[in-house]
């Protein structure tokens, strides 16, 4: 599914974001860069050593990577020459400012690609898996905060929501369709 804001192409895509030929990838990642699983350990795995390796020297340096917040390191053996870190929030009964912080990682992670002067990015869901965010939530703020930065921002040729399986790719395109733009 693909949608014209602006400038900008939204795209709706399932399948694997390490695949994606894109400027950057967003990795939904845990406040250490260290790896994990998911979409975390699946960059990792296919980036190679070099992503590690920078991650930890931005952790050297900050300590650790705040919800919401995001960081660039190279893409390494990955198609896409750029790797922005973000961390989504573990969700709690959305009492503790979740979807703020869900809409910042979103918003912080565009900020870095545009100051980065990277035109294409593609982007996973978020704190959907893992972290449980419930998927319908998280995917209406992920596409409000993007077409709001769209709107506002005339600067990118393409995003891509990259989305793992068939239910969350549905889940995204049902809510797509259902916004005004």
């Amino acid at each position: 599914m693909k949608v014209k804001i602006n400038n900008t192409d939204l795209l709706l895509l399932a399948g694997d974001i390490t695949q994606q030929e894109v400027e950057a990838i967003v990795n939904a990642a845990n406040s250490s860069l260290m790896g994990g699983g998911g979409v975390d350990g699946a960059i990792h795995r296919a980036g190679g050593p070099e992503i590690l390796k920078q991650c930890k020297e931005i952790i050297k340096k900050i300590n650790f990577l705040p919800t919401g917040e995001a960081v660039i390191t190279t893409g390494g053996n990955l198609k896409a020459k750029y790797v922005i870190h973000t961390v989504g929030p573990i969700y709690k009964h959305g009492k503790n400012n979740e979807a703020a912080l869900l809409r910042n990682a979103y918003r912080n992670s565009l900020k870095l690609a545009k100051e980065h002067g990277l035109k294409t990015i593609a982007f996973p869901s978020i704190s959907t898996g893992a972290y449980r965010f419930p998927l319908e939530k998280a995917a209406k703020i992920a596409l409000k905060t993007i077409i709001d930065f769209i709107k506002n921002e005339n600067h990118f040729a393409e995003i891509r929501m990259v989305l793992f399986g068939e239910k969350v790719f549905s889940v995204y395109r049902e809510i797509l369709g259902s916004m005004e733009i």
